[in-house]
């Protein structure tokens, strides 16, 4: 218990977690720093037959929402991810720093994917897409290692909001 504030929680919360955004962080630009300099663009390397790098470029969302609009995109997805970070690391100080790991590692990822694809944004003006997944003719929109950790993270979060509502019907 905190003897100033008659509380007990922690001022830090589970900010811990975010050793794990910085990692997926440095992953994301390494990786694309990696397809940037080794593959042209529009170039497709086969990995295994389901599986490829090509190097792409994304000015829109995911699946390229919006990649034609006209180049206001590029600071509605800054503000939008922005806002969603900060929000997130809020949520993240809130959250008591033990009992709720799941929870923490799903909010770290989102924040590390939608820090690494700003940083696209800011300095190229568009997100840089390399993993290619693809079933004989049929190919899944090109994607990168922060698009990885926010969809992950996100699953994370479905799957702890289903344990989190149990939780709730426990104490009931």
């Amino acid at each position: 218990m905190n003897e100033t504030t008659g509380t007990t929680s922690t001022p830090r919360g589970a900010l811990g977690w975010l050793w794990l955004s910085a990692a997926i962080v440095v992953a994301d630009q390494f990786t694309k720093w990696l397809v940037t300099h080794n593959l042209a663009l529009y170039e497709r390397v086969e990995i295994l037959p389901v599986f490829g790098l090509t190097h792409l470029h994304n000015t829109g969302a995911a699946f390229s929402f919006l990649a034609d609009a006209g180049g206001w995109q590029r600071w509605f997805f800054i503000a939008i991810a922005v806002l969603v970070t900060a929000l997130v690391v809020v949520w993240l100080r809130r959250l008591p720093k033990q009992g709720h790991g799941w929870l923490a590692a799903a909010l770290a990822l989102v924040v590390g994917g939608a820090v690494g694809n700003v940083i696209d944004r800011v300095a190229h003006g568009y997100v840089i897409d390399f993993i290619s997944v693809h079933w004989q003719q049929w190919f899944f929109p090109a994607f990168n290692v922060a698009d990885s950790a926010i969809t992950v993270g996100a699953v994370m979060l479905i799957i702890d909001s289903f344990y989190e509502g149990r939780r709730k019907q426990k104490l009931i």
